[in-house]
């Protein structure tokens, strides 16, 4: 199941190779893990993918930032792309605050008090995102030490899930077999 799910969803060899975009890349992107679905590929994506989700700036960014990390690492590309949009403004600001105190554990704070962040403004995006970028760069040390502590921590998180999932699923597909061979071939 795990594999035909995201083979329904992932392009295949031929059509990666002809790719006019992808071409341009020589053969850093046919490696063949990049585009495997498999339990080390697809989890090694997911983990590639929540430590560049944390990468401060925007999708295109953390999109960036995912694929040299899967290139890298040779683990599944689209699926390490994918994974990044688990942050978005809805849960940015939420992440932030988590790895600010995770941060202040590591690094004392340096006497400021914690400001909030600022409330979302709908009409005016332009302004809050930047107010949103002044409030990020005045929590400093123990944001940058925090965001890094929490990337890696939801990679190895993501990593582990995704291969006791896949595992779980082969186990119970393995016994689901075993039993439909029983039942077929009563002895």
């Amino acid at each position: 199941m795990p594999r035909k799910f995201f083979r329904k969803y992932l392009p295949s060899r031929e059509a990666i190779r002809n790719n006019r975009y992808i071409a341009r890349f020589g053969t850093l992107l046919l490696h063949p893990n990049l585009w495997h679905v498999n339990r080390r590929s697809v989890s090694g994506g997911v983990a590639a993918g929540m430590f560049a989700g944390l990468v401060p700036g925007s999708n295109p960014v953390q999109f960036a930032f995912a694929a040299l990390l899967a290139v890298a690492f040779r683990v599944n590309l689209p699926v390490a792309i994918a994974v990044t949009l688990y942050t978005n403004p809805f849960t940015i600001v939420p992440l932030y605050l988590i790895a600010y105190r995770i941060g202040t554990v590591f690094v004392p704070e340096e006497g400021a008090a914690f400001i909030h962040p600022p409330e979302i403004d709908w009409s005016n995006l332009g302004a809050w995102l930047r107010a949103s970028l002044e409030w990020m760069l005045s929590l400093g040390k123990p944001l940058a030490l925090g965001l890094v502590v929490l990337a890696v921590g939801l990679a190895i998180a993501g990593y582990v899930i995704v291969q006791l999932a896949w595992r779980a699923h082969v186990l119970l597909a393995w016994r689901r077999r075993r039993l439909r061979r029983a039942a077929n071939n009563p002895t």
